[in-house]
């Protein structure tokens, strides 16, 4: 028995029922970390000890029956933006290349709370601005499944790590695409949950109304479980829903029979690799065997969501990131600086890479007196326009699917040179998150022996119906259990 490849269910009976202890399982974990990484490279910082605290503790919660909760003794692994108290939290900055919070993310609390094993903290495209994981200041991590292709972005690290088996559930962040596209191109199941459903306190911003914490796991199951312990109502999120969390894994193996899936048109065009579209008609036919009603259905403003998505994240980034001054934390630059705006200004320009100095400026740009109105305030009304589109198309059917990204993950390096076509990758994936619907990545087959994922789109707050749908499927197909060869 391979401790390293359980899923969360696996590794929760084998706790216990006392067969294995949850320093043993950390152990094994932290082993293989050690031992694999050096490929992978998903992990900024590796928590040895205070994993191995922890799981000290689970062992002692498990042995007095208290508290004990399916994550309790379980390691895990979290994207490097989410603050965790005394451990460093860089978002793979050079400008936070040293910090270390003085708090936990809410979200960093619930996990600890429900006993959950942290052994490390996973590398990212830069404040979370990138989709391939080229664009962190720190290093690359390489695709598990191909070394020399990328693992996407901005939540490679976590992605990677959970697809390599170097944790047993990940901690990634959606903003637009970053939990889903690289849970694509690594064979994960990710969600990015209803923006609102789990909260952003302690969550180092990148876009404040699209952020959105989710997990990554191998299957659907173990989604849902993680993502009842880090969902509700937090009072420091004013942006979190008063509405109770729902038990995402009792109604899980409901039948699908009569549900109505929703294929948008605009989502199947010219451009897709033809393994990519093989592989969405045979998982169109799979939902029609277990008795899904397939619908065609239109989202007519989708063409506008690319546009939209990043002008409105280059405005909501540039004003975020302001608080990165070189005065209070982080990096500051301050030899021959001859008075405080000057110690500013070098800060941020060796702190920042190339990709957020060049959002930081756009966004600025578009912000600016005189271009608010003709840029900002536009896109503001056509994302209304992308979230009614959702809502019509939800009054039809119950669900939609879609690809990930048109393509398999692509090689390092190929796209670093055209940020436009970089920016093109994240086509299918972004629309969601300026509409502030749920939409859940899984593994749907392999193109050229490179995963291809599959996405389900739910409406506000549904993300029951979703883990419920991507169940059915994984239960009459094993591409989730396929693992990379390291």
């Amino acid at each position: 028995m391979q401790l390293h490849t359980l899923t969360i269910q696996e590794a929760h009976q084998l706790l216990i029922s006392k067969q294995v202890s949850s320093v043993e399982l950390t152990q094994a974990m932290l082993d293989r970390i050690h031992d694999v990484d050096k490929k992978v490279k998903s992990y900024v910082t590796v928590t040895d000890d205070l994993a191995l605290e922890q799981a000290k503790q689970a062992d002692e919660r498990i042995a007095k029956g208290e508290n004990v909760t399916p994550l309790t003794g379980i390691p895990f692994s979290m994207k490097d933006c989410i603050s965790t108290r005394d451990v460093r939290t860089t978002c793979s900055s050079k400008i936070l290349e040293n910090y270390v919070p003085q708090y936990n993310a809410t979200v960093t609390n619930k996990l600890a709370d429900s006993g959950a094993v942290l052994v490390g903290k996973t590398n990212m495209d830069e404040f979370g601005m990138g989709s391939s994981c080229e664009n962190s200041a720190l290093f690359n991590t390489h695709n598990p499944w191909d070394l020399e292709r990328v693992p996407g972005g901005s939540s490679g690290g976590a992605a990677a790590s959970m697809s390599a088996s170097l944790c047993t559930f990940s901690i990634g962040e959606d903003t637009g695409g970053s939990v889903r596209m690289p849970a694509g191109f690594t064979n994960v199941t990710g969600i990015k949950p209803t923006y609102g459903r789990v909260s952003r306190y302690g969550l180092i911003a990148l876009a404040s109304s699209f952020d959105c914490i989710g997990p990554m796991a191998r299957d659907a199951y173990d989604c849902a479980t993680v993502l009842e312990h880090i969902a509700g109502h937090d009072p420091n999120d004013s942006t979190t829903y008063q509405s109770p969390v729902t038990s995402y894994t009792k109604d899980i193996n409901k039948p699908v029979k009569g549900m109505k899936l929703g294929i948008p048109k605009e989502y199947f065009v010219a451009g897709m690799e033809a393994g990519v579209e093989s592989a969405m008609q045979e998982a169109i036919r799979t939902y029609e065997k277990l008795g899904m009603e397939i619908h065609e259905v239109s989202l007519p403003h989708t063409k506008y969501g690319l546009p939209v998505y990043y002008l409105l994240l280059f405005a909501e980034a540039s004003a975020n990131l302001a608080r990165m001054d070189g005065t209070r934390f982080g990096l500051s630059v301050s030899d021959g600086a001859k008075d405080v705006i000057d110690i500013y200004l070098k800060t941020r320009h060796e702190g920042f890479g190339d990709e957020v100095k060049r959002r930081i400026m756009l966004g600025a740009y578009a912000l600016s007196a005189g271009y608010y109105d003709a840029y900002y305030l536009k896109a503001q009304k056509v994302r209304t326009l992308l979230r009614r589109d959702f809502e019509t198309a939800f009054s039809k059917v119950d669900i939609l699917l879609a690809p990930t990204c048109p393509t398999t993950a692509f090689k390092l390096g190929e796209k670093t040179s055209d940020p436009l076509e970089m920016y093109l990758s994240d086509i299918y994936v972004v629309s969601t998150n300026p509409a502030g619907v749920p939409a859940l990545a899984l593994p749907a087959g392999f193109s050229n022996n490179m995963p291809v994922g599959m996405q389900l789109i739910g409406k506000h707050l549904d993300e029951s119906t979703l883990f419920q749908v991507a169940h059915a499927y994984q239960q009459v197909t094993d591409w989730h259990k396929q693992a990379p060869n390291l």
